[in-house]
């Protein structure tokens, strides 16, 4: 009977992470609006706290059953604990969603144009004030110089979008342009990414937009993917 109220809590921790997986998997498979996978996942990350709190008080309590009061801690933990993470997250970036290496003459998208008709967030560069957010909270986002030739850098551009398992909707050699879609692992986010290359001084420059479909903030995911494509971009 003691074993019972810490088997609760492993039971209702389980539920909460349960609730918080499925709160992401089911608007990427268009179950709900992602919307309401927030609403399900903030209310998940509630419930995993209290499962956690009442995993160890009847632990405390009881004195019985350690191996599912463990269990029911750590997923608690976790399902509270990564939903805080993303908010920590969303409280220390802009509330911006287009990012690009350059913000004078950003890439402009051709072929993805279609496949964003219908996204809230639209294409059009926001100017200044977005320029000064972003040079705030990622001054480390710049052009990559290659010391190529622009059909050499497009080649190493286009292998590295390829690698970065990005899906390729154009790749235009003649305009050194390469636009592409990636897709977030829970949520099934779709953000687009347009990639020019263009003959510099030194060999070529390569710049990156990277721009989110949906939501005021992308918490810092569009300044990552750039960040992790130019670290993977062979230089040689």
């Amino acid at each position: 009977m003691k074993g019972l109220f810490v088997l609760c809590g492993f039971v209702l921790a389980l539920l909460a992470g349960s609730a918080a997986i499925i709160a992401g998997f089911g608007s990427r498979w268009n179950w709900w609006h992602f919307r309401t996978g927030f609403l399900i996942l903030r209310w998940a990350a509630y419930v995993g706290i209290v499962a956690a709190v009442l995993s160890v008080l009847s632990y405390l309590v009881t004195r019985h059953s350690l191996f599912w009061s463990i269990f029911g801690v750590l997923i608690g933990i976790l399902t509270f604990g990564v939903p805080f993470y993303w908010w920590r997250t969303v409280q220390s970036v802009p509330p911006i969603h287009d990012i690009t290496t350059d913000a004078q003459n950003p890439p402009r998208f051709v072929s993805i144009l279609p496949l964003r008709r219908t996204a809230p967030n639209p294409v059009e560069y926001g100017g200044p004030e977005i320029a000064e957010k972003q040079r705030l909270a990622y001054p480390d986002i710049a052009p990559a110089m290659l010391p190529v030739p622009p059909d050499q850098a497009f080649e190493r551009a286009y292998r590295t979008a390829r690698k970065l398992g990005w899906e390729i909707v154009d790749q235009n050699p003649t305009e050194g342009r390469i636009e592409a879609t990636d897709t977030t692992v829970i949520f099934g986010f779709k953000d687009d990414i347009v990639i020019r290359v263009a003959p510099a001084d030194s060999g070529s420059r390569i710049d990156i937009r990277s721009v989110s479909r949906v939501g005021k903030s992308d918490v810092g995911t569009n300044a990552k993917r750039i960040r992790k494509y130019l670290k993977a971009l062979p230089e040689e």
